[in-house]
């Protein structure tokens, strides 16, 4: 029953609570360093050319397994 009580009480300061974390939340938005936008297009450079590089290493290896399978298939239907 003390969590009925304590209901209001909760309620009633969630406005209070509310503004605070607003509060809270626009100072620690101030003390953040933001990136330039030279280096947002350098990381961003960085990410593709990664995003490829996984890629294409991905596609050769499905190759090469690709390949390894077949022959063991072949292999062992004879």
């Amino acid at each position: 029953m003390s969590d009925q009580a304590s209901f209001p009480q909760r309620a009633a300061s969630w406005p209070a609570r509310v503004k605070e974390y607003i509060e809270e939340l626009q100072l620690e938005m101030k003390r953040v360093t933001w990136p330039s936008w030279k280096q947002v297009r350098a990381t961003t450079g960085v990410v593709i050319a990664a995003i490829f590089a996984f890629g294409l290493y991905f596609a050769v290896i499905d190759e090469i397994i690709l390949r390894a399978v077949k022959k063991i298939f072949e292999l062992a239907a004879k």
